[in-house]
Parts: structure tokens; sequence; C-alpha cells
């Protein structure tokens, strides 16, 4: 019988992708009248090792280039390998735990970087804010729980009534590659080996300072003169992970970031300087004069950057309009199986794979972690019961609120906008603790604070549907995805407070060759402003609100361009030439099945450069941490290194499009 199963594991059924026909059902791999190995001794310890591991490479990519990779596929790709190396038979549930545990990692880590090293870099310039481990993985921690809680009300939406409605993008990479692990472990090794090349690559930049990490067109001739005099300046980032981080994100996406970057660095930043002192001044209240002495980089944080948070917030508002009346439908669905209980959950529970936590304990769940973010407020962070009252409220009716527009966005494009809803969130936040008197570094303190913990549960929401969904096609248990996912949340949240702290003490976030930590330092500029009783740069968000509405009118991504707008130029530039690459590959040959495999093979050599690169980037911080600095500073600063970096980038970028067109179509 057992090779009877295995044989059946060749791919997903056909209806698997499209829309039930009336009286049709969707039949996952795994029979929802079986029982199969899925919660093991095996597939909890190697998830929570993924969730460790992941967690810390990934909250150093994303603290260094703005930019969280998802672990999914990744994880996926090695516990398959795993159970192929070791021969365990039916381990396609184990791995889907394995999965559904690790990929806590990206989530945790996206909620927590974009909001909380804000707290260090306000730090620097006010010293009597202090900033604990405590607070980093109570806030990560408490969004993580909360993310989870409210999103399960929503699965059978999302998941099992939307069916084939939605593309889940990262859902099916994923779920493909687990399936293809029960036919062998063969993907595992491109992608190892890739892992290497740039795990490698990267570490010898960061490490050794072997050659540039940016090339600059500052040592062109005439390229200094050109950044002072006309404000011009091109960038590019010549790591292995960003480069593969581009691959997966597309030529579509990448060309839409990357024009908001060049709308920004080329035609904003030289045309600003040309303005008159006064109307700089009502750009930006924090302005004093001078702009024609500052540097293209300055001009960029002053005044440009803010235009981009003007955009990502108009553009989480467009996404809760667009996706109220999903917020309806599915309070709706809740509702009724909670107030219908035992009536209508009798047939549902003798599904396994449509087996829920229960809705009482859900609920019992929601206000137990309120309770518990209540009173980390008020003990740990506000001290004033009102204040902390009216955080308890913000946190909970906007996490709420904005969990499916997370859970609409993966489902759609695969991506989460959670840098934009939760600025949105810290403007609100802001301002209503100004109303009731919580201002200057206590309020921004108690601000960013709430904002991390919305963050994470809108990072975890989108994360989730992810992970749920992979277990609907394959057919695992829903309730076991569920519950295990507190313990991945739990070990995610001390990895990610402990490694903040690191690369904090290593490299900081402010000052020259600190972590770029770009979402960290947004939210940090719209903050102190609100919080100090200065003029917030309102004009300048109002701007970015009417570039992200002229986007949608257009139908043009506004999210994917504002990000373009507020994020460096140099970490934009690698985006397009990774997706450059994948386009390029998946469109030399006139059979869509080969260009389809080399398009994949490419995703695998990406997933290596983003996981090898990230992960030797903290051993290489750790190193650093400990002391042992191995940068010959001197050479690194130089022209010459580079000129070596842009070699060594093309170099890179060879061995990416050369591998991809190598790859073979499978026969069946």
């Amino acid at each position: 019988m057992k090779t009877e199963d295995e044989e059946k594991v060749k791919g997903l059924p056909e209806n698997a992708f499209r829309e039930l026909k009336d009286g049709e059902e969707y039949k996952p791999i795994m029979s929802p009248d079986k029982q199969y190995k899925e919660v093991t001794p095996w597939s909890v310890t190697w998830g929570l090792l993924m969730a460790v591991v992941f967690s810390a490479a990934a909250a150093y990519l994303g603290l260094k280039v703005g930019q969280v990779f998802e672990a999914a596929i990744p994880i996926a790709i090695i516990a398959v390998g795993l159970s192929s190396g070791l021969k365990r038979k039916n381990a396609l549930g184990e791995n889907v735990i394995i999965q559904s545990i690790g990929a806590t990692s990206g989530v945790i880590v996206a909620g927590a970087i974009f909001t909380l090293p804000a707290l260090y870099i306000l730090q620097a310039k006010y010293p009597e804010i202090t900033v604990d481990f405590f607070q980093v993985f109570m806030s990560s921690l408490l969004g993580g729980i909360l993310g989870i809680l409210f999103l399960i009300p929503f699965r059978k939406y999302f998941v099992k009534d939307m069916h084939g409605k939605y593309p889940f993008p990262e859902a099916t990479a994923t779920t493909q590659v687990l399936i293809s692990g029960e036919k062998g472990g063969g993907q595992a090794k491109p992608l190892i080996f890739a892992g290497i090349i740039g795990g490698l690559y990267d570490f010898v930049i960061a490490t050794f300072g072997a050659w540039a990490e940016t090339f600059s067109s500052r040592v062109l001739p005439f390229g200094a003169e050109i950044a002072e005099k006309a404000k011009v300046v091109f960038k590019v980032n010549v790591g292995a992970a960003v480069l593969g981080l581009g691959f997966i994100v597309g030529l579509k996406y990448a060309a839409i970031i990357c024009a908001g970057s060049i709308l920004v660095w080329f035609v904003i930043v030289p045309v600003l300087p040309l303005l008159s002192e006064s109307l700089l001044q009502g750009l930006n209240p924090s302005y004093v004069d001078g702009i024609a002495s500052f540097a293209p980089e300055k001009i960029f944080s002053d005044f440009a950057r803010h235009i981009g948070i003007g955009g990502i917030a108009m553009a989480g508002i467009i996404g809760i309009i667009r996706s109220w009346g999903i917020i309806k439908s599915a309070i709706g669905l809740a509702s009724k199986e909670f107030k219908g209980g035992n009536k209508q959950g009798e047939v549902v529970i003798d599904k396994r794979t449509q087996r829920d936590l229960p809705m009482k304990i859900i609920t019992i769940g929601v206000v137990l972690a309120l309770i518990v973010t209540f009173i980390f407020f008020y003990f740990g962070v506000i001290h004033n019961l009102m204040h902390a009252v009216i955080a308890i409220l913000v946190v909970g009716v906007i996490a709420f609120l904005f969990t499916t527009v997370a859970a609409n966005a993966i489902a759609i494009v695969g991506t989460n906008p959670v840098s934009g809803m939760t600025l949105m969130t810290l403007i609100l936040a802001s301002v209503v603790m100004v109303a009731v008197g919580l201002k200057g570094t206590s309020g921004m303190v108690a601000a960013l604070i709430i904002g991390g913990v919305v963050c994470t549960a809108l990072s975890m929401a989108g994360g989730f549907i992810t992970d749920l969904k992979i277990g609907y096609w394959l057919g695992s248990t829903p309730a076991k995805q569920q519950s295990w996912k507190f313990l991945g949340t739990l070990v995610s949240a001390a990895t990610v407070g402990g490694v903040i702290l690191v690369l904090n003490k290593t490299y900081g976030f402010t000052g020259d060759n600190a972590l770029v930590a770009p979402q960290a330092n947004a939210m940090a500029a719209v903050i102190e402003p609100l919080m100090m009783g200065a003029g917030a740069p309102w004009l300048l968000y109002g701007i970015g609100a009417l570039i992200a509405l002229l986007l949608t009118f257009m139908k043009v991504p506004a999210l994917a361009f504002a990000l373009g707008m507020f994020i460096p130029l140099e970490l934009n530039i690698p985006l397009l030439i990774g997706g450059a690459i994948n386009w390029y590959v998946g469109s030399r040959s006139k059979d869509q099945a080969l260009n389809t495999a080399r398009v994949e093979k490419g995703t695998l050599l990406a997933s290596g450069f983003i996981a090898g690169g990230a992960l030797m980037g903290v051993v290489s911080a750790t190193m650093r941490f400990a002391g042992l600095d191995l940068v010959n500073e001197e050479w690194s600063a130089g022209d010459a290194s580079q000129y070596l970096a842009l070699v060594m980038y093309v170099l890179v970028i060879v061995y990416l499009g050369y591998s991809s067109l190598k790859a073979k179509k499978e026969t069946i």
C-alpha cells in the first residue's frame, strides 16, 4: 500500500489551480480519510532549527538591504533533501510541518526589523531612550501570536472558498518543491551549490573587503563633479544575495520598483536644490538651510524619501478599501461558525483536512493575547493606564482590519505590503498618542513598540496564509499547522531579538558603515517630528499619496513604485538586473516547458544566493562582534576595489544566467 501511495505523488490534481465546478470537490494528495506522519520529533526539531537559522539570516539581510527574503522555498528544499537523503518514507506531511514552523522566521523578521531598529536610530539622537531584549522579544512574540489568531477564522475563506480564484504564487512554488521531494531530493543540489558560491562571495566582501560592496558613479571621470554640482549619482550593490532577490521578484515588479527610484534619484533629488529656501522649509519644517552643499544622499533622506513614505501609506489605504468586502465576508463566515458551533462543525471536524483550532480556543486566545499585550504596554513601555488602554485599542483594531489586506496581497501577488500598513499605523498611533498627551521620547518608544506589534501581526497573517494553502493543496491537518506555529513564533522572536542586539553592537544603524535598515529609518523619520512638536513633512507625504492615487488609476502597482521611492537606489538596481536575468532565461526558447524549467532552475540558484549570502553575512557579523575585524579599509575604500567589484559582479551574473540556461525540461 505504501508503494501505491508513493506512486500517487506525481503532482497536484488537475483541479488544484482552477475554480471548482458545482458539486466538484478538491481531493488533496494526502487523503482526508487517512492519517499521516505530520507532527513528529523529526519535523518539530528540524522546523525549529530552520526557524533559528533563517531568522538570523533574514534579520541580517533585511537590515542590510531592506528586503526580507521568503524562507519557505529554501526550507522546503532543505526538508526534501534531508528526508530523501535519509530515505524517510512518506515524509510529505512531516516536510509541510518543517516548512510551516521554519517559515515563521521570515515573517517574524519582517515585523521586527521594519520598526524596532528605529529605537536604536532614535537612541543615537536621544540617549535617554532605552532599548532592551525584552521589548524587542515581547513585541515580536505578541504580534506573531495575534497574527496567527486573527488569521485562523479567515482560513476557509481564502484557502477553500476562494479556491482557484487566487494564484498564491509563493505557495505554488513551495508546494511544487515539496511534491518533487517525494520523487527525490535532487533539487537541493543546485540550491546548495549556489548557496556555497553566494555565501563565499558575500563573505569575502563583508569579512575581508576584497572588493567594494557598492559600485558608485563617483569613481568614473567627472562622476564626483556631477554628484556634487548636478546632484546625480548612480550606485549598485554588487552582493550575490540582492541579485538573487531580484531574480525571484521578477522583471515586472523590479522594473516598477526601479521606476520609483529613478523618479526620485534622477528627477526629484536634482530638482530640489533649484527651489527657494522658503519652499523647501514648507516641504520639510525640520530643514534649516544650505541644500546646495548637501550630497544627493542627504537630499534623498531629508526630502525625497518622505514622498515614498506618503505613497506607501496611501497604497495601504487603497488596499483596505479594496479588501472591505473580503473583511465583511470573512467576519460573517467566522461568526457563523462560532454561533453554529456543533451543528455545522460536526461535518467539518470529521474531515481531517478541514479541522481548524476550535473557535472558542481562538476567541479565548485573542482575549488572553490582548490582555498580555496590555500588561506589556502598561508595565514595560508606557506606564500610564489611559495611554496603555488607547494603545491596546489601536493594536487590536488595526491588526484585525489589516489582516485580510495582508492575506489578500500574498494570495494575489505573493508580496505583503506590511511596511506601508505599518507606516499608517505609526502615523495614526502618533497622532492619537500626542492628542492624549503622550509625546517626546516616551511617545516615540510607545509608538514604535505599538508599530512593532502590529507590523509583526500583519506579517504573520500574510505569511501564514501561504502555509495554510500549501497544507490545503497537499492534505495536511490545519489544526496541527496552527498549533505548532506558536512554538515557531516563540523561537523566531527570541532569535530575532538576539540578532538585532548583536547587529546593533557590531555595525549600528546610524553613522558610517552602519546597516541601512531603510524601513526602520523611515519609521524613525516619521515618528520624530510628530512626537517632538515639530511639524511633519505633510506636503511631501501628500505628494507621495497623490502619486500613489495616480498610479492606481493607471493600474500600476502603487506599493512597489512607492517602495522604490524610499529604498536607496543601490539596493533597487540589483533587483532590476536580477529580474532581467529571469526574463532572459525564461524567453530564449520557443518551447515554453523549457523556458519554465530554466526559470525554476534559476529560482533555485537565486534562493541559494539569498540563503548563502545572508547566512554568511551573519557569520561575518558574529566574527566582527567578537572583535575579529579583517577588513582592509584602505583598499576597500579605494577606486580599484570598486572596479574589481564590477568585474566580480559580472562573473556572478554570468554564472546565474548560464547555469539557468543549462536546465533541461523534465520528461515524464
